[in-house]
């Protein structure tokens, strides 16, 4: 039987990482529901040591599970470890006793320190047999576990993450076991050195590429340090321009608004002087403060749809039912108008460098990032292979159909390919339209080429539908790139029950501090006194958001600052790149606008 608690352990075993280390309690415990700041959590950190012998199975310990499992659990992250000095650790920093498991671990053990075991080393607890994969995934769930908001942050900074193992070979451990090293890792590198590579700034090259030629490194840690491997070779590249071309909003005159349809009117937008605006990246959009449209000024975001190197801008809006700012744009914008603007951003944009078969996909007003893909093709009489592939209702959903035409038709090797769901057969035979939508059937019968790099934009089940349906026809996920209209992906981990409604203005009175802006979401609001952060206030807006640690660790937030300055608390453990800002732990210093 499991007995005792860390600090009895504590008193009675000092100095005991000099001896053989020894297992001192099996912890296991099931997901379960949690009330957490006015969310509900469905996790499994609520681990509580077992009596005798627990069988040891390849995914779990009997017993056991977790809630999240796309941060927690599986082959790699089969049984979390944790070491009773890191707990005498916690203990002189808290101030309280704390009982096996309150760090969500399955094994509590004496010895085995995060700053000595490497990663790739194997030991052997009673029948079973471990191989150490990876470091602790830095998550809210064990600060909501303690009640202590910043332990995530803690125990990177502190270096006392502990590790996940995977297991070699099943079998029962119980507690009092001896752990019996029976293989080391074959780069030498820590679990804390490991768990520092990926969270604490001023990355070592050279201990990256070690890393990568661990096997036992578990494949997500591989894919991440990739990722810094290779920005690290581009910092030390000659210097390349980058960032937006100016800070903040600027002010854009007006020189014509287009009709292009009867729901979709073309602004376009040139330098107060004169001068020829900075070209943006094909597939890029615009941020546009717009003073006209109500009080504070909105903010909306739309993709360009122009010439990117033609020295003026060109949105393409939509008026949408009840959209105060696309009616305005598309009935009531009159030429000499000024705007504010931020630079053009986004990082779906066309590879210029590739040479194979480019395909661009869209739905409805989805063609506009696509669109300035197709002119820039046509500017620079690009010999690829170009499809291009629409889809609407009809031909009066269809705006700027005559403008692609005539730039498929300029480009050597291009097709277009247009299908129209509710068009009567005079419509569609004037268009060359096929009858349908756009899916995965058409796509299959049309002979897409395999190595083709797809970008696809239109409303989130054509993008996913389209996605799937490629990756089926053998086109690699990595060469199938999407845009999202309005604001990002909701990723909010392990939260259960919650319905996704549009954003909205936070629930109570009105905040007295800065104005947010949430760009792409439309809402502007005074941040509150009752939010610690910007993420909470987003959360209380049901702005679709990522994050993952909410304490400046994991940078899984991280969100362009279009303007303003912010404060942080508490303070990330690397700051973020300019222009950018963690949410999780940013309050707003003056008014703020945000890219999401």
């Amino acid at each position: 039987m499991t007995t005792g608690s860390p600090a009895a352990a504590a008193a009675q075993a000092p100095g005991r990482s000099s001896r053989v280390p020894v297992l001192l309690s099996v912890n296991a415990g099931l997901p379960r529901d949690v009330a957490w700041e006015g969310n509900t959590v469905h996790t499994g950190v609520w681990k509580y040591p077992v009596d005798g012998p627990a069988m040891v199975r390849r995914l779990n310990i009997d017993g056991d599970g977790q809630g999240d499992l796309a941060g927690h659990g599986g082959e790699m992250r089969a049984v979390l470890v944790y070491q009773i000095d890191s707990y005498r650790h916690w203990q002189r920093h808290f101030g309280r006793d704390l009982g096996y498991g309150q760090f969500g671990e399955n094994l509590t053990v004496d010895g085995l320190p995060d700053d000595e075991v490497c990663i790739g080393d194997r030991y052997r607890i009673g029948e079973a047999e471990f191989e150490v994969t990876q470091p602790r995934v830095t998550c809210y769930r064990v600060g909501m576990r303690l009640g202590e908001p910043e332990l995530p942050a803690l125990l990177v900074s502190h270096h006392r993450p502990g590790f996940y193992m995977r297991v070699i070979a099943e079998g029962h451990i119980q507690a009092g076991d001896e752990i019996v090293k029976t293989r080391t890792g074959p780069g030498v590198v820590t679990v804390a050195d490991t768990d520092a590579l990926l969270y604490l700034p001023h990355k070592d090259p050279a201990k990256l590429r070690l890393a990568l030629e661990i096997p036992a490194l578990s494949p997500g840690w591989q894919g991440s340090f990739r990722d810094l491997l290779q920005a690290a070779e581009s910092a030390a590249a000659p210097p390349v321009p980058a960032g937006p071309a100016w800070p903040g909003f600027r002010p854009l005159r007006v020189t014509k608004v287009v009709p292009e349809s009867e729901t979709v009117s073309s602004v376009c937008l040139a330098a107060t002087d004169g001068t020829e605006l900075p070209a943006a990246k094909p597939g890029q959009y615009l941020t546009v403060r717009v003073p006209g449209a109500g009080q504070p000024a909105p903010v909306r975001s739309y993709s360009l749809s122009s010439v990117p190197g033609a020295g003026f801008y060109r949105i393409s809006v939509k008026h949408e039912p009840h959209g105060i700012v696309s009616g305005y744009l598309t009935t009531k914008l009159t030429a000499g108008t000024d705007l504010g603007a931020a630079a053009p951003r986004g990082d779906f944009v066309l590879d210029e460098d590739d040479d194979g078969p480019v395909l661009l996909l869209s739905a409805g007003i989805g063609a506009t990032p696509v669109l300035a893909m197709l002119h820039q093709l046509a500017a620079t009489r690009s010999q690829r292979e170009v499809w291009w592939l629409h889809g609407a209702r009809g031909p009066r959903e269809h705006p700027l159909a005559a403008e692609a035409h005539h730039l498929v038709a300029s480009l050597p090797h291009a097709s277009e390919h247009v299908f129209y769901s509710a068009a009567t057969p005079p419509e569609r035979y004037r268009m060359h339209a096929q009858d349908g939508r756009l899916d995965k059937d058409h796509l299959a019968a049309l002979g897409i080429p395999a190595g083709a790099s797809a970008y696809i934009c239109g409303p989130n089940a054509f993008m996913t539908a389209i996605s799937d349906a490629l990756a089926g026809l053998g086109i690699a996920p990595a060469r199938i790139h999407t845009e999202l209209f309005g604001a990002r992906d909701r990723i909010n981990p392990g939260i259960t029950g919650a319905t996704v409604r549009p954003p909205h203005q936070p629930p109570g009175p009105p905040g007295n501090g800065p104005l947010v802006t949430f760009a792409r979401s439309g809402i502007s609001t005074p941040f509150p006194g009752d939010k610690r952060n910007v993420l909470e206030l987003a959360e209380a807006c049901d702005v679709p958001t990522r994050w993952s640690c909410r304490t400046g660790v994991c940078h899984t937030c991280v969100t362009p600052l279009l303007t303003g300055d912010i404060t942080y608390a508490p303070d990330p453990l690397e700051p973020p790149a300019d222009g950018q800002v963690l949410i999780c732990c940013a309050r707003p210093g003056t008014e703020i606008v945000l890219d999401m």
